[in-house]
């Protein structure tokens, strides 16, 4: 199982570099899944947007939250976003799972791509 991430600036059409991201996994009590977040690992996204360092890792079964921060990103830029972070919440259900998450930022709107291999 595998998660990687890339942000990519519409505003300056570039990859996102510095962009500060947190990879969370849902806490769960007894098989049951809760609404609290542990986070597993936080970085910052590379020289091509990209989160590299994650793809090595191997993650257990269950929900996994990638939280993107678009108002530091865009503070550092000069500009303010109209919101503070973009959440990603995706499931790994087997051994083989692969997913990567591209999101597109833009001060006032954002989208996003997910590919799932399994």
């Amino acid at each position: 199982m595998s998660i990687s991430a890339q942000a990519v600036d519409v505003v300056y059409g570039r990859p996102a570099a510095g962009v500060q991201v947190r990879l969370q996994r849902r806490i769960s009590d007894l098989g049951r899944e809760l609404d609290d977040w542990l986070t597993v690992d936080e970085t910052e996204t590379d020289s091509d947007g990209c989160i590299k360092d994650w793809t090595a890792e191997r993650f257990g079964r269950g929900p996994y939250q990638i939280v993107f921060d678009s108002d530091a990103y865009f503070a550092m830029l000069g500009l303010s976003a109209a919101y503070k972070e973009i959440s990603v919440v995706v499931r790994l259900a087997d051994e083989s799972d692969s997913c990567q998450i591209q999101v597109r930022l833009a001060p006032y709107s954002y989208s996003m791509d997910f590919g799932f291999r399994g």
